[in-house]
């Protein structure tokens, strides 16, 4: 195991009808001045972001909102909420949503509090983080885990290209986030099948690793994983069993705020894949996910066959093969395949809408010509373009 640092300061909140007590929770932090910042027409039509607004209002706070977040969510946003928080003094903001509108709102933090472009300043320069408005969260989506993560990734526009790209920093994770599952019952299929490929890229990012001695830290992946793959049936099953919604939202928080990462080194290739993808065909990411991280654990899978049939194993039930564990490898990651397919997930190019032909642009918005990808196995360009072609010629 490495040495690491650990420090997560989110107070989280959680159950139902936990959302209304928010405007005291701001209150107790001594903010006076509150924006919020949320997604499509669904907060308002469910009245939500109604009921936020009030429960401010009622701790003599004065708030400020701004909809409008998409997925994959963009700098055109980011730049309007920075302005507000510039013009009105603002010194909190409330994300209400998922991982898009956490972003918008963790950008912001940063870019308020500067004169320079948030996203060149930050995102493309790499420029430290010295100090961001405080961020709370009240949770609609259970997906990317940033209500309790340091990180945040943004979409725009660099040297005429299309970047996705994301930064890291402990000023920039929630003071409080409000986990309402209830909250979640409206979700469609597909949007709880996106947030569950998420989650779970999430925690294999950090299981496949090359340091030793983590059986703690896998440990931890491993029941994450089994308790998402119970869950989610009785979601598909039926929306409103609160007891697997509840059980989503809390492994998508786990599974992001780097409790199961700590102590070991980390991978990412396939989350910087999929960016290009989501950057260039607007797909969600859970779904881009999909059709990539199955492809990236084929081609890499001969790094440490054993630790993918340990997942197989562990994860899926998959009967260990001592005399062949690729065979054992393999089974384990046609099983994630077929998990993913059982909630109607894409698996390959064509079910995502993306086209092989673009390969070589995804591998100039990649920039890996300039740098290389991963740390499980080091990825060069022509590793990343062999890991598009698996995902693009997948055939079940």
């Amino acid at each position: 195991m490495d040495d690491f640092e650990f420090f997560r300061p989110t107070h989280y909140y959680f159950g139902q009808d936990s959302d209304l007590l928010v405007g005291k929770h701001i209150k107790a932090l001594k903010k006076h001045r509150v924006l919020v910042i949320y997604g499509s027409s669904f907060a308002k039509k469910i009245g939500l972001i109604d009921r936020v607004i009030s429960s401010i209002k009622e701790q003599n706070l004065t708030v400020f909102s701004l909809g409008g977040v998409m997925p994959n969510p963009r700098c055109d946003l980011v730049y309007e909420a920075c302005e507000i928080c510039k013009k009105e003094k603002i010194d909190f903001i409330l994300a209400v949503g998922g991982g898009s509108v956490i972003d918008t709102a963790k950008a912001c933090a940063v870019g308020a509090l500067i004169e320079n472009d948030f996203f060149e300043h930050f995102f493309i320069q790499r420029n430290s983080i010295e100090k961001a408005i405080d961020v709370g969260v009240i949770l609609t989506i259970p997906a990317a885990g940033s209500e309790g993560s340091s990180s945040c990734v943004i979409q725009g526009l660099h040297a005429d290209k299309i970047i996705k790209s994301g930064i890291s920093s402990n000023l920039i994770v929630p003071c409080f986030a409000i986990l309402n599952p209830k909250l979640s019952f409206s979700l469609s299929t597909y949007q709880t099948a996106c947030g569950v490929v998420d989650m779970m890229a999430h925690i294999l990012e950090r299981y496949f690793t090359n340091t030793k001695d983590v059986s703690v830290t896998d440990r931890i992946c491993e029941g994450l994983l089994c308790s998402i793959i119970e869950t989610v049936p009785r979601i598909l099953n039926d929306p409103f069993d609160y007891g697997a919604r509840a059980n989503l939202m809390w492994a998508a928080t786990l599974a992001h705020n780097n409790l199961c990462g700590v102590g070991r080194e980390q991978d990412w290739a396939s989350h910087h894949l999929e960016h290009q993808l989501s950057a260039l065909y607007d797909c969600a990411h859970g779904a881009g996910l999909a059709v990539i991280m199955p492809a990236w654990m084929e081609y890499t899978m001969s790094h440490d066959v054993m630790r993918f049939a340990q997942f197989a194993n562990r994860v899926f039930g998959i009967e260990m093969n001592f005399e062949d564990p690729y065979d054992t490898a393999k089974a384990g990651v046609s099983a994630l395949r077929e998990f993913f397919k059982s909630m109607s997930m894409p698996l390959n190019f064509e079910q995502l809408g993306a086209n092989k032909d673009d390969i070589p642009k995804l591998l100039n918005m990649l920039g890996i010509d300039n740098h290389s990808e991963g740390h499980f196995m080091i990825l060069d360009r022509s590793d990343c373009e062999s890991i598009y072609n698996i995902a693009a010629n997948y055939k079940e």
